[in-house]
């Protein structure tokens, strides 16, 4: 017997004429990649730009072509200073973006997890999380003197507290009742941290570490401002001082691409940790 002839059944409905099928929606608003339109983006941008040079609609003297730029990145690439640059920046950076995510994610989990260092750590990140950490440069000078130790300390300083703010907030918002499932099943306390805290927090953390390097790069870049014979914080203030504007639009596009790569790894190190997602 068909449903429609049961008792009280409800009657099959036919779909319209002409009418379109609902599209599947199971992939959670998963982004489809489209990997080709950032470059096309960038390319249109830089078209435009080094035609509106050319025409005459810009003023090299305000802002010069892609392509006069380009020829002052090369010579500095020829003239081996771009490699000194580099290598001083890099090494900051890693230095103190490194030692200040190791501090911020031990910090972060213990006043996610412990109730005292919770109490005690908050309101000392609220505290001193709003100061901008480049206001405390002289305060490292003095501390540590005029030499590396006082810019990694500055870049240290400035990743620490985000990093704290991410990690916490993505311990306590996991979800309660995984962990107490977890306690169910008797799990140690550090088998739930390993396999349901850390795992859940992880999304959280990676988007601090966005963060974090980003504010790294911006830290960077005025402590050498401040003190530094080398590094593209300090290339760009002697380009500026010169008024060397293609210089100076090559020192900006060096942080550029130091920024896209560092968002780039980070992007790689999420693929890697939250496959399971």
């Amino acid at each position: 017997m068909s449903d429609a002839a049961l008792p009280g059944a409800a009657p099959r409905t036919e779909p319209a004429p002409g009418a379109r099928p609902v599209p599947f929606r199971g992939g959670g608003f998963r982004p489809t990649p489209r990997r080709w339109v950032g470059p096309l983006v960038f390319a249109a941008l830089f078209a435009a730009w080094e035609a509106g040079s050319r025409m005459g609609w810009i003023s090299p003297i305000v802002l010069p072509a892609p392509s006069e730029a380009l020829e002052a990145f090369s010579n500095l690439a020829r003239s081996g200073q771009l490699a000194l640059h580099l290598q001083a920046s890099l090494s900051r950076l890693v230095q103190g973006w490194i030692f200040g995510t190791l501090l911020g994610i031990a910090v972060g989990f213990a006043a996610g997890l412990f109730s005292l260092a919770r109490a005690g750590i908050v309101p000392l990140v609220a505290a001193f999380f709003p100061i901008p950490k480049i206001a405390l440069l002289p305060l490292f000078i003095i501390w540590f003197g005029i030499g590396e130790e006082s810019k990694v300390a500055t870049i240290l300083f400035g990743t620490f507290f985000p990093t704290v703010i991410a990690v916490y907030g993505g311990v306590d918002g996991v979800d309660r009742g995984l962990v107490r499932m977890g306690q169910s099943f008797g799990l140690s306390r550090w088998s739930i941290v390993r396999k349901i805290i850390l795992p859940g927090a992880m999304p959280a953390i990676l988007s601090g570490f966005r963060i974090s390097a980003s504010i790294a790069i911006i830290l960077l870049v005025a402590a050498e401002m401040i003190g530094a014979e080398y590094g593209i914080g300090a290339y760009v203030l002697l380009a500026g001082n010169l008024m060397a504007t293609d210089q100076l639009v090559a020192g900006v596009a060096m942080l550029s691409i130091l920024g896209l790569t560092v968002s780039w790894l980070i992007g790689r190190l999420e693929k890697r940790v939250l496959r399971w997602r």
